[in-house]
């Protein structure tokens, strides 16, 4: 693992100097292996390697490429991991997006646009009593990331979206629906959007604070009656 270690290293040195940008193709393996004085095996697990995290893009047929190095390309390996993870790390992680959510929603107070608000509005519209859970769930990613979105900020609303997996929600959503809590989980979304539209970006931050800390203790409920 030390070899290929140093040849994750090499490759990264490789991006982050400029020698290789997003988009760029890599030589080909042997000339790439000879370059930087390693083995052709060592390069052939290290490619692998950056392949799973989304730094580089194996084309079979055409050769190896860097991504784009979007955040969100780049913080999809973090989603995964936020799934392998039991309720008591799920709510060390809502406890980060209480910190970063809020800070999002007070900076998108400053940038959001009609268009975006009527959005909002719109996604809250077309959920009801007889919504499933996948369509709360579609709803609830939809909605937290327009607004991270709107903050203007990629890396944060990136980290913000691999904060909460899709089957966090689902687990979450399906136990709202039982306790009849979707209501007020969307009067709760209705007043953020109402802070957002007025550009008050302390109440935006506090409303959502609330909603946040409100799914948090829910969680923390159902972990401990678990």
């Amino acid at each position: 693992m030390a070899v290929t270690d140093e040849a994750i290293l090499k490759i990264k040195e490789m991006i982050i100097s400029g020698a290789l940008g997003p988009g760029d193709r890599l030589p080909p393996e042997k000339e790439l292996s000879e370059r930087l004085g390693l083995s052709r095996s060592s390069m052939r697990e290290a490619v692998k390697a950056l392949e799973v995290i989304r730094v580089l893009d194996v084309r079979r047929g055409d050769g190896t490429y860097v991504t784009s190095l979007e955040p969100r390309l780049l913080l999809e390996a973090m989603s995964f991991v936020v799934d392998l993870h039991d309720d008591s790390s799920i709510l060390e992680l809502f406890a980060v997006r209480r910190i970063l959510e809020p800070a999002a929603a007070a900076l998108a107070a400053a940038h959001v646009t009609p268009a975006i608000i009527d959005d909002l509005r719109a996604q809250i519209g077309s959920v009801d009593d007889f919504t499933s859970v996948e369509g709360l769930v579609a709803h609830d990613i939809e909605f937290h990331g327009a607004i991270a979105s709107a903050a203007g900020n990629s890396y944060l609303a990136s980290l913000i979206e691999s904060l909460s997996s899709h089957t966090v929600r689902a687990r979450i959503w399906r136990g709202l629906t039982q306790e009849n809590s979707v209501h007020r989980t969307l009067t709760e979304h209705r007043m953020i959007v109402d802070a957002l539209e007025r550009g008050d970006a302390e109440l935006a931050q506090a409303l959502t604070v609330v909603h946040i800390s409100g799914v948090e203790q829910w969680l923390r409920d159902a972990a401990t009656s678990d």
